[in-house]
C-alpha cells in the first residue's frame, strides 16, 4: 500500500487530478459502480469518480434499514443538486434477515460486510455488467482492521481476501492513503458542499454499529429517535463526532410512581483530528441535562441516559 498522505502535505487538486487518471485507467473504457451512504468519505469518492467516468459510474445508495431518520431521501437530493443521478435498493429485509440473532460486534460486521459485498452488490455489479466497485476505503479503516481492534466492513484485501475472488469484481479505493481531515480537503476542493464534506464520521455498520446485542428493527429505531437528539443538540458544538449508543441489558426506571424495566441510552462527543485517538468532548452540565431530557421525553421506552468519559484509547469512538 501506498504511504500515508497527511492533511498538511495534501495538494487536493494534485490528489484529485492523479486519483481520476487511476480511476480511468484502472476502469478503461468499461462501467464502474459505486457505493452512496452519503457520509464524507463516500460522498468524496462519489465526486471523485464522477469527474473520471461521468455517466459510466452508476450511483446507488443501499437503503439497508440501518441509517440515520431520512438519510435516503436526504442524500438523493443533495447529490440531485450536483447532478449525480442516485438509484435508492430497498434491501431492508435482506440486511435484518442477516443480523437476526447474532449479538457478537465482529459476527455482525460479517454479516453486513457479506450481505453487502456478496449479495445486495454482487447483484448489483452482475446486474450493470460493471468489472469495478469504487468506494471510500480510508487509513484508518486499513489500521483499526489490520491491527484487530474492529473489523471494518470494507477492508479485504489487507486481510489476504481478493474481492475479485470472493465477490466477483474488483474495488478501487482511491482515498486509501488519507485520513478524515485530508478526505475533507478533497471534498471540499471536488465541490462538495460544507453540509457534506464537514459532515460529522457515520460508520459502515451504521446504526447497527450503535445498538449492543441484536440488531431489530425495533431496536433500530430507537437508537435512530435517540441520535435525532443528540445531532440537534450537540451540531454546531465543534466536536469531531457524537451518537447515541443502546445498550443491551434492560435498567430499572419509574414510571407514574411504579418500577419500569426500561432502557438506557448512552451518549458519546469526541473531539479528535483523524479518529487515531479522541477525548471525549467537555459539554457543559446543563447541555448534559437537556440531552437526557429530550430523549427520555422524545424515544419511547427508555428510562436511563449516561454520557461517556473515557478516551480513545482504551475506549473506540463506536460502541460496536
Amino acid at each position: 500500500m501506498r504511504n500515508e498522505i497527511t492533511a498538511e502535505q495534501l495538494n487536493a487538486e494534485q490528489f484529485i487530478q492523479e486519483k481520476v487518471r487511476e480511476i480511468q485507467n484502472s476502469v478503461g473504457d468499461g462501467t464502474a459502480v459505486n457505493a452512496l451512504s452519503g457520509g464524507v468519505d463516500s460522498s468524496t469518492v462519489t465526486l471523485l469518480g464522477h469527474r473520471a467516468l461521468d455517466g459510466r459510474l452508476k450511483t446507488i445508495f443501499v437503503d439497508n434499514g440501518i441509517m440515520r431518520q431520512g438519510e435516503p431521501e436526504q442524500v438523493v437530493r443533495l447529490f440531485k443538486g450536483l447532478g449525480v443521478s442516485v438509484e435508492v435498493v430497498d434491501a431492508r429485509k435482506e440486511f435484518f434477515n442477516a443480523l437476526k440473532g447474532i449479538t457478537d460486534p465482529e459476527a455482525k460486521r460479517e454479516a453486513i460486510t457479506q450481505t453487502f459485498y456478496r449479495d445486495v452488490f454482487g447483484r448489483m455489479v452482475r446486474a450493470s455488467k460493471a468489472k469495478c466497485l469504487l468506494q471510500g476505503t480510508i487509513l484508518t479503516d486499513i489500521d483499526e482492521t489490520v491491527a484487530g481492534i474492529k473489523r471494518q466492513h470494507n477492508v479485504f484485501e489487507q486481510l489476504g481476501i481478493n474481492p475479485q475472488e470472493a465477490f466477483g469484481y474488483r474495488i478501487l479505493e482511491p482515498l486509501v492513503q488519507l485520513r478524515k481531515d485530508g478526505v475533507r480537503k478533497v471534498g471540499e476542493a471536488l465541490g462538495l458542499p460544507a453540509e457534506l464534506f464537514g459532515r460529522i464520521p457515520f460508520p459502515g455498520p451504521a446504526l447497527a454499529a450503535r445498538v449492543i446485542g441484536e440488531v431489530t428493527p425495533e431496536r433500530i429505531e430507537t437508537v435512530r429517535k435517540a441520535t435525532v437528539v443528540v445531532e440537534r443538540l450537540l451540531r454546531g458544538r465543534g466536536a469531531f463526532q457524537y451518537m447515541a449508543i443502546l445498550h443491551e441489558d434492560r435498567v430499572t426506571g419509574m414510571r407514574n410512581g411504579r418500577r419500569d424495566f426500561g432502557q438506557q441510552i448512552e451518549v458519546r462527543c469526541w473531539d479528535s483530528v483523524d479518529a487515531r485517538t479522541a477525548t471525549p468532548t467537555s459539554l457543559p452540565f446543563n447541555i448534559l441535562q437537556k440531552l437526557a431530557a429530550d430523549i427520555l421525553q422524545e424515544v419511547p421506552g427508555v428510562v436511563s441516559v449516561t454520557y461517556n468519559i473515557a478516551s480513545k484509547p482504551p475506549s473506540t469512538i463506536e460502541a460496536v
